[in-house]
């Protein structure tokens, strides 16, 4: 997907380019592959306040320059893209990541690792789960953006992952997660897959 826009200065267009495997997730909530700097002009139109970076490597220099000239806030979380991850691990991570998403004081927010395939499906898949999406529904969209790369790894662990610890430390915590949960996002979604599946 490439937006066109025109700017005032010559009246040229210039490319909006997405992130590979860009989408929105909810209401300022955004996932995709790792950003490259031709897609810095796009990055700037959703207003971003936070990035969620799932991969152990550091950030690149050029990408850290963009924050900081956006005053965007990077928050990494070094989840290995290893299939052998044991499910503890990434349990906690993922636990530790839905926490800092759904503070909604650092909305807007991108979530990414490098494809936004598996690290990124997992995250947003517990957070379908937490919104109580069904499992078939949480499944479907993780192989959407997995594609043909698609883990029975990951499949395992968004089918064992259980929201109900999260849930009980939300619910003495500072986080309201206003309006999630409910099935508008689902329905929707479910609406898509099935005019997709139509083509």
């Amino acid at each position: 997907m490439v937006l066109m826009v025109s700017k005032l200065t010559g009246g040229t267009e210039e490319p909006l380019v997405p992130p590979v495997n860009f989408a929105n997730v909810e209401d300022r909530v955004y996932r995709s592959g790792f950003p490259q700097p031709s897609n810095f002009a796009f990055l700037k139109t959703l207003q971003l306040r936070s990035i969620i970076y799932l991969c152990p490597e550091p950030y690149p220099k050029e990408n850290l320059e963009f924050l900081k000239a956006n005053n965007i806030r990077l928050y990494q979380f070094a989840i290995d893209g290893t299939k052998e991850l044991s499910q503890d691990i990434l349990r906690n991570f993922i636990t530790e990541t839905l926490k800092l998403l759904i503070d909604v004081r650092i909305h807007p927010v991108l979530i990414h690792c490098k494809q936004g395939k598996h690290r990124t499906g997992c995250v947003v898949g517990s957070l379908r789960k937490l919104q109580n999406w069904c499992l078939s529904s949480v499944l479907d969209e993780y192989k959407f953006h997995a594609g043909v790369k698609s883990r029975d790894t990951d499949i395992k662990f968004l089918e064992a992952y259980d929201v109900s610890y999260l849930r009980q430390s939300l619910q003495t915590s500072i986080y309201q997660y206003h309006g999630y949960g409910s099935k508008n996002e689902e329905d929707c979604y479910r609406e898509k897959m099935r005019h997709t599946n139509l083509r």
